[in-house]
């Protein structure tokens, strides 16, 4: 689906600002926060490649934020995609604490309620994360 660029743009600024999900104290510490931020259907795959349910998420998020969390995450390699209406793919590289890489892609969508998120999946990377395998 093509988009004008200086809009596509725009909303990849949107949506980094926002990644990675949950981690970003701006937009919510709370089960409500989360809730909100979530699609009703929302569902992830973690980097374990277990699949977990949007309540099941919830209850981790909840617990997570009881206490003070400091993390330090970089972001790298962030690309941003409109695949339907009002529907955008992004995808990037998180490090986490301890040197833990992993390629995350989230599904967002805009409504009238704002920005909600439709699916999240997280890839632990092994080898080198610069690899691309062409066929």
């Amino acid at each position: 689906m093509d988009a004008d660029p200086d809009e596509l743009s725009r909303i990849a600024r949107e949506l980094a600002a926002r990644e990675p999900i949950f981690h970003k104290p701006e937009f919510g510490t709370s089960r409500h926060d989360f809730d909100r931020l979530m699609a009703k259907d929302y569902w992830e795959i973690g980097a374990s490649g277990q699949k977990y349910s949007r309540e099941f998420v919830l209850s981790v998020l909840e617990k997570r934020h009881e206490e003070s969390v400091s993390e330090h995450l970089t972001v790298t390699d962030f690309a941003c995609r409109c695949i339907a209406m009002d529907t955008y793919l992004v995808t990037y590289q998180l490090e986490q604490d301890g040197g833990r890489l992993t390629r995350r892609s989230t599904l967002w969508q805009y409504s009238s309620e704002g920005w909600q998120i439709l699916y999240h999946q997280g890839t632990l990377i092994s080898g080198s994360p610069e690899t691309v395998i062409n066929s």
